[in-house]
């Protein structure tokens, strides 16, 4: 969607003490959480609120199977969900039924295994089911399956829902959230942060936190910051209402579903993921290795016109110049229709109570990726008073409220409750290995 001559809202601010950029998941809770403290806090949006991954997402809430450096926060954020309805004062479809993995074959068993016993110090209630307790949970029969893991305590919600209400929230806490509102770049005196140069103009502040999603890289380039990060295309569907199969949302191997607040169901699948061979695809090519072998099954690597798009698009501009962000204020990728009539036909084929299932709507997101795919959740050392949370590589939508409130943390405290040393943004240039635990 191009649309570079927004209208400013008539009472735009001119200052706050927390500017955040992006009204996705991790944005919108981080200025929940400081609003929540009392502190001026505004969320400037380039297109909508959660114009892009964060409504496009399956809508998963989970801590079964995160990377082990990933379980304290997601920990932390199973705590807050259950608190939205009182608190956003909305119905966001949150629903605690639980996450289950089914094991196709011995592969997929060692695996389960292997994660239930990084997690065991966290005490968490994720078990293996049997066969049999498998197939009762999916109305198959005949021992189908190996066994799943199951995590009674997570659950989904309504992406669609989930941030516009706590959008609702901050601003009856005082702060503001404004739409059609492009960040060209921030300012500083005296080497830290001195505020944000908007579209619109200029809002003074001490802290800005981007949370831009896909689009934190490029941001952060203009700023001379080295964020090594790309997109993954992911393709999903939603159905019309249909049979309850299970509550539990689930991965089948294949594909994966959870069932939705209308009666249906959002479905993807493995192989859903697909990356683009772009500029920077290249330019992070090594620290990116490790990733594309831990995906080398699910994720699908083509070219296309988007490379030579990507090389004509702007690197550097300065605070009067139009940006790419005003170019295209929402990322809106075409979903693969072949792709996803394969995984229903898989879904009807493998589940009786999917046999008679129907697509109602198809739709893409991108997925910010990181070399390592766990997210970026830090300070710039380089900038004081500037900070980063972002590339949650597909996992940050069941995430995000425990990301917001530990990133508020950061902000005002200078440190979290949980131990932010494995998401600092110097991990990609001094040294560290990459090492990928879970997959896009």
């Amino acid at each position: 969607m191009t649309n570079p001559t927004a209208k400013p809202p008539a009472d735009f601010p001119k200052r706050a003490e927390v500017a955040v950029i992006g009204a996705g998941i991790a944005g919108c809770a981080t200025a929940w959480f400081l609003a929540k403290a009392g502190i001026p806090v505004v969320v400037l949006e380039k297109g909508r609120i959660a114009g892009e991954q964060s409504s496009r997402n399956w809508g998963w809430v989970r801590k079964q199977g995160r990377d082990p450096r990933e379980l304290p926060t997601a920990i932390e954020s199973l705590k807050v969900w259950p608190t939205f309805k009182k608190e956003l004062e909305a119905d966001v479809g949150w629903h605690r039924a639980g996450v289950t993995y089914v094991a196709k074959d011995e592969t997929d068993l060692a695996h389960f295994e292997e994660w239930l016993g990084l997690a065991q110090p966290y005490q968490l209630d994720s078990r293996m089911l049997s066969p049999k307790e498998t197939d009762a949970m999916l109305g198959t029969e005949g021992g189908r399956w190996l066994g799943a893991l199951h995590t009674p305590s997570d659950g989904r919600a309504e992406p669609a829902l989930v941030v516009p209400a706590i959008a609702k929230a901050i601003e009856r806490l005082g702060g503001r959230v404004i739409e059609n509102c492009a960040v060209r770049t921030i300012e500083t005196a005296a080497g830290r942060v001195s505020g944000v140069a908007t579209e619109h103009g200029t809002i003074a502040c001490a802290t800005v936190l981007c949370a831009a999603g896909a689009w934190s890289s490029l941001f952060n380039r203009n700023l001379g910051i080295r964020l090594p990060q790309l997109r993954v295309r992911s393709s999903v569907m939603r159905t019309k209402p249909s049979a309850l199969v299970t509550e539990s949302a689930v991965w089948c191997g294949s594909f994966a579903f959870r069932r939705r607040q209308d009666g249906g169901y959002t479905v993807a699948g493995d192989g859903g993921s697909t990356m683009e061979i772009v500029p920077d695809a290249f330019r992070y090519f090594r620290l990116f290795g490790p990733a594309r072998h831990a995906n080398r099954r699910d994720l699908r690597i083509r070219f296309s016109g988007e490379f030579f798009r990507q090389l004509r698009q702007p690197k550097r501009w300065r605070a009067d110049e139009v940006t790419p962000f005003e170019q295209t204020r929402v990322l809106d990728p075409e979903p693969d229709l072949a792709l996803l009539a394969r995984i229903l036909t898989r879904a009807r084929a493998i589940l009786p109570g999917f046999r008679d299932l129907e697509a109602e709507e198809c739709w893409a997101g991108m997925i910010d990726v990181t070399p390592d795919i766990i997210p970026v959740m830090s300070a710039v050392d380089q900038v004081p008073g500037y900070y980063i949370a972002t590339g949650f590589s597909g996992h940050g939508f069941g995430f995000g409220p425990g990301a917001g409130q530990v990133m508020s943390e950061l902000i005002t405290k200078g440190s979290a409750r949980v131990d932010l040393e494995p998401f600092r943004l110097s991990r990609f240039s001094d040294g560290t290995k990459m090492t990928p635990y879970a997959t896009i």
